[in-house]
């Protein structure tokens, strides 16, 4: 008996080294999946502009070139700037949002709250139409003076039903006893918010927070329809990169329609040379809230 026993120990042994060997493989090459669309990026981007006219873009650079980066970089100041207007607006435009989304999602989820299920509605109503663009192009520029203003790039997408919603599941999750205990406790709506309910949303608003950073950091819609060339201090650092982009674009396409040879300005490196420079420090955010990440998404779906 005891020789069979280790017979099955030694078995079991052998499959878990297989197990873990194929998991470890198959791991390694979905992970060398994932990033080499990122390889490649980084790759054009320091290839020369006539080489990936040619040979189209490689992992490995034929011809090895900066002068996408060295474009952008030309006036570095403009840049930093840019860079500065829109962590401003993503850090200022995160916590405002998170502030107002959590609150709202923590009377929406307050069962205390009679006409919960009516302002809910309000909220997921407006989700799914809208007065369209011209009307709300208006009502931000005439009413609300939003033209040429940096409040332009925070308050238009500063609240989105969708995140509201996932935070709402999250809070509807905690029990509800330990607000009663609070209340019972003497503690009032402000108290058990910002003292029970935000401590136990850690992951929640990790989460929420996340795609809302991701939403200021990308956007650059906002600034094309209320900033105007007068206002290029406030510029942000997708639209200050995508106007750079569209006037090289323009210049190559003058050359070519006039019968010149192709322009200098490396157009298409250009373009993964942004992506390099406008996603690197957001790509470094995810990997701190990555343990909050999962979690909170998991809970805000499978809540109703």
């Amino acid at each position: 008996m005891s020789a069979t026993k280790s017979g099955k120990r030694k078995y079991k042994g052998y499959d878990r080294l297989v197990f873990n060997l194929i998991s470890y493989v198959a791991l390694f090459v979905l992970s060398a999946i994932c990033l080499l669309p990122f390889w490649l990026v980084i790759s054009g981007s320091v290839s020369d502009q006539q080489s990936i006219r040619l040979n189209g873009y490689q992992l490995i650079p034929s011809q090895f070139s900066l002068d996408a980066y060295k474009m952008l970089f030309r006036i570095p100041q403009e840049l930093i700037r840019a860079y500065g207007v829109t962590i401003m607006v993503t850090a200022v435009g995160t916590g405002l949002g998170l502030l107002v989304i959590s609150m709202a999602s923590y009377v929406l989820a307050n069962k205390n709250f009679r006409y919960r299920y009516q302002v809910s509605f309000f909220f997921y109503f407006t989700s799914i139409f809208g007065g369209g663009l011209v009307p709300w192009y208006i009502f931000n520029t005439k009413y609300l003076r939003f033209h040429n203003n940096v409040i332009a790039l925070i308050l238009p997408i500063l609240v989105n039903v969708t995140y509201l919603l996932i935070l709402k599941s999250y809070m509807m999750s905690i029990p509800e006893s330990l607000y009663e205990s609070a209340y019972l406790d003497g503690a009032g709506d402000m108290v058990v918010y910002f003292r029970i309910a935000l401590p136990l949303c850690k992951a929640g608003l990790a989460t929420v927070g996340l795609f809302i950073a991701l939403n200021y950091w990308n956007d650059w819609y906002n600034a094309m329809l209320f900033l105007d060339e007068g206002s290029r201090d406030l510029y942000p650092l997708q639209y200050y990169l995508n106007n750079i982009l569209t006037k090289a674009q323009a210049i190559n396409a003058a050359a070519a329609r006039s019968g010149i040879a192709a322009s200098d300005v490396p157009s298409e490196p250009m373009k993964l040379a942004m992506t390099v420079i406008a996603t690197g420090p957001i790509v470094l955010l995810y990997p701190f809230l990555q343990k909050y990440f999962v979690k909170g998404v998991t809970i805000g779906a499978v809540k109703g």
